[in-house]
């Protein structure tokens, strides 16, 4: 029930309010030409898994939740001795989003763990990769409402990857500053 109040929420509001903006800036004569979002990756590197295979499992548990979906537990490609790593070892977690789950996430984060993290003055506006996605790393896990500050046994960091449907950065830039993404003033 909660999603599709986020969906119809958020939906709403690309269709009122993001996609004439974005038809306004850039001049699109096909409505199906307004960049839109794709889908968002969350990973979570777990590095002290070389010495403790259950961080791996903690770090997936607390991934699922803040996701809402199963995670994959993502492995080493190859060995490197000087970091005790073998190839096939597992050493992190991620969940790709898309649609409804996208959506709710994105809300969640914009709205409710982006004021609540520490010190934060707002988004790189420069984290774009030419292609019209966005690139974003928390230092903190536990800045999203899902996790019980007291049951974790280890912060971790997580990198979270917003990609988009526009072509160019400065499309991309637009639609996420629409979405109310919180973007640092360039001085």
């Amino acid at each position: 029930m909660a999603e599709a109040a986020y969906q119809a929420r958020l939906k709403g509001h690309y269709d009122e309010v993001v996609r004439p903006k974005m038809v306004e800036a850039f001049g699109y004569k096909n409505p199906m030409e307004v960049p839109a979002l794709d889908k968002v990756v969350l990973n979570m590197g777990v590095g002290e898994a070389v010495a403790d295979s259950k961080k791996v499992r903690s770090a997936m548990e607390d991934l699922e939740k803040i996701a809402g979906q199963k995670a994959v537990v993502t492995k080493a490609r190859r060995s490197i001795a000087t970091f005790k790593l073998r190839d096939g070892m597992p050493i992190g977690v991620k969940v790709t989003l898309r649609k409804t789950r996208m959506m709710e996430f994105v809300d969640r984060l914009v709205n409710i763990a982006l004021p609540r993290v520490r010190d934060f003055r707002g988004l790189n506006a420069k984290s774009f990769d030419g292609r019209g996605n966005f690139a974003m790393g928390l230092k903190e896990h536990i800045v999203f409402p899902e996790i019980n500050y007291d049951q974790i046994d280890q912060v971790w960091g997580m990198d979270i990857i917003v990609c988009t449907t526009a072509k160019t950065d400065d499309e991309a830039r637009e639609l996420l500053k629409a979405f109310n993404f919180p973007f640092r003033q360039q001085s």
